[in-house]
């Protein structure tokens, strides 16, 4: 067995700095649906076409008068008004309120014409063709006015805003569909190893299912990209040249290979990828995912994942993650909670370690198995990073989780 030692290690930072200045956003744009569009990037800026709401309408389900009319009403001295009508939300209005009358209105619907405020239908009695309001309200009180939520010309959405359900809403109060939005990258997904089968079928002698390709597509789908899982391959150098080529030629942006990375006799990735293109860095001060690797061929961004279930999920996590939001367009997202760990760790000098936890009552219990345990981060709820020059952590001590 031939094993080749690592001959530089790139810091965790010098790595974390490569990976995202490589991965730009594909800056290709498309339109969806707008029930499609949560979730999404605008491509581009959003300006209104139109005032919202339209019309003056009514706040409140009650009674549009004119506010002059009914100055001074309380308890004690109501004010009776003439009915001329009745308006519901999408009706045109066929009425108008004049001095003396009012016009009976639901929530929404268009203030007919004179009129200039709303009494609520709580402080109102009608009988007999005539309504006893009970209350004052000043000029335009429990009205909407035409353009107070939106003017026609204003600029709602700037460009790269990511659209959660109320950004979506607001488009469609706009009246727009489809939406702009940026292209999802695409990014394939290959295990490779002889001894990988696929989930669903039958394991052979000294093999293990394929669960890093599900893994790490759950990652790049979760961080705005497009996973497409190709078939695994075997350790040739023939079979990672035609799936690098593959790749490639399927118009996508990067490729995550997982497998082949390290120095072993069959860890070929990286002496196929520098016929094929160019290797950025192979090896990070990091445990796990120690052998992780980056590099192109084309303008195919190549990621070359540690083999082991553990430290592939965690190079997914703090790797892959960040630079599939970068090429799609996303915000980084990093979320973090404060914790007091629940016992006490060790930790291996000269060298960044990301330790799986779990959070329980205020305090984060180490979960972490080992690089080939996923069970680790499937009971995890995030990681804490340990520094390289930080040898023990002690039980109690406040540290920071990085959630999943």
């Amino acid at each position: 067995m031939n094993i080749r030692p690592f001959r530089k290690l790139v810091s965790f930072p010098e790595a974390m700095e490569l990976v995202l200045r490589h991965s730009a956003a594909t800056g290709r744009t498309e339109e969806v649906p707008l029930g499609r569009a949560a979730g999404r990037v605008l491509a581009g800026e959003v300006v209104s076409r139109i005032d919202v709401p339209q019309f003056d309408r009514s706040a409140m389900d009650g009674y549009a008068v004119r506010s002059e009319d009914v100055v001074g009403a309380g308890e004690l001295s109501p004010v009776s008004l003439g009915v001329s009508g009745e308006l519901f939300a999408g009706d045109v209005p066929t009425v108008a309120v004049r001095n003396g009358t009012a016009c009976r209105v639901a929530t929404g619907a268009v203030l007919p014409e004179g009129a200039d405020a709303v009494v609520m239908a709580e402080f109102a009695s009608e009988e007999g063709g005539s309504v006893t309001l009970r209350r004052a309200e000043p000029r335009w009180g429990n009205v909407s006015r035409r353009g107070s939520d939106i003017r026609k010309g204003t600029a709602v959405l700037g460009a790269g805003a990511v659209l959660d359900p109320a950004k979506v809403g607001v488009l469609a109060s706009l009246g727009l569909a489809p939406v702009e939005v940026l292209v999802r990258p695409g990014i394939a997904v290959i295990s490779s190893g002889n001894e990988i089968a696929e989930p669903g079928g039958s394991l052979g002698p000294a093999q293990v299912y394929n669960s890093n390709s599900y893994a790490l597509a759950s990652v790049i789908d979760q961080n705005g990209g497009q996973a497409r899982l190709f078939p695994h391959i075997e350790d040739t150098r023939d079979a990672i040249r035609d799936a690098l080529r593959g790749a490639l030629s399927g118009g996508l942006e990067a490729v995550a290979i997982s497998g082949g990375s390290s120095v072993g006799e069959r860890d070929l990735l990286a002496g196929v990828l520098a016929d094929e293109g160019e290797i950025l860095f192979h090896g990070v001060q990091i445990k796990p995912g120690k052998p992780f690797l980056l590099g192109r061929t084309g303008r195919l961004l190549v990621f070359g994942i540690p083999g082991y279930p553990a430290a592939a999920l965690m190079v997914g996590q703090v790797f892959l993650a960040p630079a599939v939001r970068r090429m799609a367009g996303l915000p980084p997202e990093r979320r973090t909670v404060r914790a007091r760990l629940a016992r006490r760790l060790a930790s291996r000098l000269g060298r960044v370690q990301f330790l799986t936890v779990r959070l329980a009552g205020g305090e984060a219990e180490p979960v972490f198995k080992g690089s080939g345990a996923i069970t680790s981060l499937a009971a995890a709820d995030g990681y804490i990073v340990v520094p390289d020059n930080v040898e023990l952590l002690e039980r109690g001590e406040e540290v920071e989780v990085v959630l999943f």
